[in-house]
């Protein structure tokens, strides 16, 4: 299971940083039209926004796989460890039904909707650029249940990631 954890972080992470890199590329090739050229590139911009929505869920994606999430540990490190476990876990299964509910079920709804709208300067289906939502979601089921597996192993944050 760590060699899956371990092939998936660096997959997004190089997606992440790549799509980093494409939007500082874009946005320069974007100051560069509009202010030398004096001839905006409207794509550039319409697809540097794509990018953000793909960089940040990746990057959810991510500290989901870190076990970074929003929690309030205060309670739980007050808890025996037995309760600590079972507080953990119910977190983690929180989190796995949002990404199957939200994430993959509403993702594949609204990109099939999406699908028949294009784009205004690029000239592609919206939904190509929604299809990051179920990927993410099915990403953060899988971080999920290696986070729930590890907690029950009674492998600490740090280890797991």
């Amino acid at each position: 299971m760590k060699t899956l954890r371990t092939v998936l972080t660096r997959a997004l992470n190089v997606l992440a940083g790549v799509s980093f890199l494409a939007m500082v590329i874009l946005t320069c090739w974007q100051v560069f039209t509009r202010y030398i050229l004096s001839n905006p590139s409207s794509w550039s911009e319409e697809l540097v926004s794509y990018l953000f929505a793909w960089m940040s869920l990746l990057g959810a994606s991510l500290v989901t796989g870190e076990r970074g999430h929003m929690n309030i540990p205060i309670l739980v490190e007050r808890m025996k460890p037995g309760m600590q476990k079972t507080f953990l876990c119910l977190g983690e299964l929180i989190a796995f039904l949002f990404s199957a509910i939200i994430l993959v079920f509403g993702g594949v709804q609204i990109t099939n909707l999406a699908m028949g709208q294009m784009t205004s300067s690029l000239g592609v289906p919206i939904g190509v650029f929604y299809v990051v939502l179920p990927l993410c979601g099915v990403l953060n089921m899988i971080y999920t249940a290696l986070n729930i597996a590890d907690i029950l192993k009674g492998e600490s944050e740090k280890e797991a990631a």
